[in-house]
């Protein structure tokens, strides 16, 4: 979707990708195919391009700092080391004086018996690195084994995470160029099937001075990490009335699942907004259009793309992935209506 994104804006795209069926090979202008340790191979997909940014966080380090002694990486290497390892993240996000979960390191099963000690339960155990949509965490209650959870998680460097008691997750989609210049899209009410996410609603249900305190955040952890490019920040939001705030529960240092209803419900997606910031061109208008609601279609959800298609108002996007497996993101629609009207689909306030 980056890829298109830029050929939209006359941009040539190379995608360098370990996977031999890599859709963004299918709309790229071309493609190298190697292990991010091939090192010739990264030289050779350096010498190609004018810059390199990545669309996932779990690029190696390596691999991210050897291209960036050729060829300018937007957003930095200290970007992804941050973002890669959860407890670097935290410590990070509590240094600019940002809420988050209490936490505490785990590098043993002793050390899991601390943690619990120190913070409380129920609480979330999560392996430090890789590990997303519920991959790599185990949910630890009062009267657990935590020897099992410890073991749940392949004995590995953790983090464990006490309880935040939420309302509602909400994700703030933003941008920053090398200049300085940022922008944020409206806070997005996020909502979660099996860890994973399965609808993205705009406007989202928070008051002015919530949305605001998302939004500086967002610009706070944009200049301290110099970051270049589209960026994500998910959040909890707790409290109600003139008690309500947000804590902030991870960064993704990428365009962001949360964000795809900008494709057809904002001025400029967060895929062309990306492009342009890492190509230090003017950041775009993020003006929201109508109301917006993306359902991301997993496994054989994909398999109603012809009813999607025939539904007005929906717009869909699929990812050219050859298999539809349980648990896979095959694509995603979005459903626009305008404001004030209640969705086609029946409900007042969401499809």
């Amino acid at each position: 979707m980056t890829a298109l994104a830029a050929a939209q804006l006359g941009l040539k795209s190379v995608i360098f990708c370990p996977e031999a069926a890599s859709p963004a090979f299918q709309v790229s202008d071309a493609h190298v195919c190697a292990t991010y340790d091939d090192w010739e191979a990264l030289a050779r997909f350096a010498a190609q391009v004018q810059v390199v940014t990545y669309e996932f966080e779990n690029v190696p380090l390596d691999t991210a700092e050897f291209l960036a002694q050729r060829v300018p990486l937007r957003p930095g290497a200290r970007a992804l080391a941050i973002t890669q390892d959860r407890l670097q993240e935290k410590t990070f996000i509590n240094g600019l004086g940002i809420e988050t979960a209490p936490f505490a390191a785990v590098d043993d099963l002793d050390g899991l018996h601390r943690a619990v000690a120190a913070i409380g339960l129920p609480a979330v155990l999560k392996t430090r690195r890789f590990g997303y949509d519920g991959k790599g965490q185990a949910t630890v209650r009062p009267g657990d084994d935590l020897a099992a959870a410890w073991e749940a998680i392949g004995r590995q460097s953790a983090i464990l995470e006490g309880f935040v008691p939420f309302d509602r997750e909400v994700s703030i989609i933003a941008a920053r160029r090398a200049d300085d210049a940022f922008a944020a899209y409206e806070v997005t009410q996020n909502v979660h099937r099996n860890h994973i996410l399965h609808t993205s609603t705009v406007p989202a249900e928070v008051g002015a001075a919530t949305a605001r305190q998302a939004r500086s955040f967002a610009c706070a952890i944009a200049g301290a990490l110099d970051y270049v490019g589209v960026f994500a920040v998910e959040l909890f939001v707790v409290g109600h009335g003139a008690d309500e705030r947000v804590i902030v529960n991870e960064i993704a240092p990428r365009v962001h699942n949360s964000g795809h209803w900008t494709q057809d419900g904002s001025v400029t997606s967060q895929f062309e907004q990306h492009v342009r910031a890492v190509a230090g061109w003017p950041l775009g208008e993020t003006g929201r259009i109508g109301q917006v609601e993306m359902t991301n279609l997993i496994g054989d959800d994909v398999a109603d793309w012809h009813e999607i298609l025939a539904e007005p108002g929906a717009h869909l996007h699929l990812y050219g992935k050859a298999e539809a497996r349980a648990g896979r993101k095959m694509g995603h629609v979005n459903r626009i209506w305008p404001d004030g009207a209640a969705c086609p689909r029946g409900s007042s306030k969401s499809c």
